[in-house]
């Protein structure tokens, strides 16, 4: 267990609590959400940071970063979805390209078979972390109430341009296209292995 899977562990262990934080009837409850949510991106980054760094690339950390980043925010969205303040079928188009790529690239490269990544899919995993975080802190503002006049503002314009939906819409969409874009660039591989 070196530091980048330490890391790694500690960001699954952190989304229960963040859960309970996003659901906990508090003022205070959903600021301690968005901060333990971007705790858990930062080790994120720093993972695969130390893991490249110090060569510490392992076959444990290849399986557990992408899942702890699918636990994170599948977690997310789906808590979200619950409150009411995203759409299913978004989260359900997203939790499915997410769910899909991972069990056939697992299931290749069980199988010998490898798939080349792209920047693209750091690129989705950023604009998902982008909204929720936005989300999180427009929950974390309305928990600390209408205290200050520029908050009606702030509250005013995100409801009549629908921020939150569109934000989510152009996630959702940006994803379902990453993972068309990853099966087309490792067509010939996959072909090969379900010959």
């Amino acid at each position: 267990m070196n530091i980048p899977n330490l890391l790694t562990t500690f960001r699954i262990l952190l989304t229960p609590i963040f859960i309970i934080c996003l659901f906990y009837d508090h003022p205070l409850a959903k600021f301690w959400a968005l901060f333990i949510f971007i705790i858990a991106s930062i080790t994120d980054a720093y993972d695969g940071y130390y893991a490249r760094k110090y060569n510490q690339v392992t076959q444990q950390g290849k399986f557990l970063d992408p899942l702890a980043d699918k636990i994170l925010v599948s977690s997310a969205f789906i808590s979200f979805a619950v409150i009411g303040i995203v759409e299913y079928w978004m989260v359900a188009l997203i939790i499915f390209r997410d769910l899909f790529v991972t069990g056939l690239r697992m299931t290749m490269e069980y199988q010998g078979f490898s798939l080349l990544t792209s920047a693209t899919a750091k690129i989705k995993t950023g604009t998902q972390i982008t909204v929720i975080i936005f989300i999180l802190i427009v929950m974390a503002l309305r928990g600390f109430g209408f205290g200050f006049e520029w908050l009606h503002y702030f509250f005013d314009f995100i409801k009549e341009y629908r921020l939150i939906y569109y934000l989510t819409f152009i996630a959702t969409i940006f994803t379902v296209w990453t993972g068309i874009h990853y099966i087309y660039n490792n067509r010939s591989t996959i072909r090969s292995f379900f010959a």
